[in-house]
């Protein structure tokens, strides 16, 4: 199933030093077997030190890795190449996007955790996300869990990535952003509207909450994807980088299964 998902990866993986110029040490484990040890990480749920050795490499050693691509962005280049690779082929719909975000707890402290107010003031993080009409995640970032929805607008408005069109330049921005009552300020709505985004979004006290599930059921359709990934059903690590990155691997298998149907079809 990831063998198209390898193709991607190796675009966007930095080349490996194959002979050490000190000379010894140990023969480094390959790149694909240390892919497969980490998207089942990420889909298992389990702990680094839980990790099975079946995969080839042991747990420090995909650990390193981990953090190593963590560092140098491989991640979101992938993910970057599948957006392109979707949108080339029609995929992508900019007419009308939608934003929400999610909370889920942490086990431990750590950067970006705060008082969750629907779980009691435990700690928790927020996973905040942009998708399009068909659910595809566009704009990703995380925070504490005390964190207003409203503030995470503009930085995730602005984190979406220039995208490859089928005709003229790279495109950024959707034509029609769709929130609910957590972003009903007026701000907000200048900040969009001064960029040319269209906004709808739903207005304290007026509107009934009840049919806000029209038009952005898709976007909580995604989130119930990223519940796929069980290593986010907790946070475990207090690294807010690491949490950030097992978001962008979820977010890139969803995207990469859309792509994978194409492809076989």
């Amino acid at each position: 199933m990831y063998d198209e998902l390898w193709v991607l990866f190796r675009r966007v993986v930095p080349p490996t030093v194959v002979i050490r110029p000190q000379g010894g040490g140990r023969r480094r484990a390959g790149d694909r077997k240390a892919l497969a040890a980490i998207i089942f990480v990420a889909t298992s749920g389990c702990t680094w030190r839980q990790f099975p050795p079946v995969f080839g490499p042991a747990w420090p050693t995909v650990y390193r890795r981990f953090t190593q691509w963590s560092r140098e962005r491989v991640w979101a280049r992938l993910y970057r190449v599948i957006l392109d690779e979707l949108r080339a082929r029609g995929e992508l719909d900019w007419s009308r996007c939608a934003i929400d975000s999610v909370s889920l707890r942490a086990a431990k402290g750590g950067h970006l955790t705060g008082p969750n107010p629907t779980d009691r003031g435990k700690l928790g993080s927020k996973i905040h996300l942009i998708c399009d009409r068909n659910g595809l995640p566009l704009s990703l970032g995380t925070s504490g869990a005390n964190m207003h929805d409203s503030q995470g607008l503009e930085p995730l408005v602005r984190g979406i990535p220039p995208i490859r069109s089928r005709r003229g330049p790279r495109r950024r921005r959707p034509a029609k952003l769709r929130a609910d009552k957590g972003y009903d300020y007026a701000h907000l709505r200048r900040w969009l509207s001064k960029r040319g985004i269209r906004h709808r979004i739903a207005r304290k006290g007026i509107e009934s909450s009840k049919r806000l599930g029209r038009h952005r059921w898709v976007v909580e359709r995604t989130v119930s994807w990223l519940a796929g990934c069980r290593r986010l059903h907790r946070r475990y690590g207090r690294k807010a980088k690491h949490l950030l990155t097992f978001v962008a691997i979820a977010t890139t298998l969803i995207s990469y299964r859309r792509l994978a149907t194409l492809l076989t079809a």
